[in-house]
């Protein structure tokens, strides 16, 4: 993936600044989520694949509190 995001950025456009740069790469993420179909997902985008799985199984999308505490490794 990092090589496909530098391919389609800075080795093909040129920035004066980081701003152009974040404001690309924002666009271009949303564009690889959004539209394009993926051979591993059989042919679905990234979006459809989490809809998909999310109306399958929503549990999994489900927060646990815990989580979000801070442990041994934080």
């Amino acid at each position: 993936m990092n090589r496909t995001i530098k391919d389609a950025t800075v080795k093909r456009y040129h920035y004066d600044n980081h701003a152009q740069l974040r404001r690309h790469l924002a666009d271009f993420v949303d564009a690889y989520n959004f539209g394009k179909r993926l051979k591993t997902l059989k042919g679905l985008t990234l979006y459809e694949f989490i809809c998909k799985c999310w109306t399958s199984n929503p549990e999994r999308f489900t927060l646990d509190p815990l989580q979000k505490m801070p442990g041994l490794n934080t």
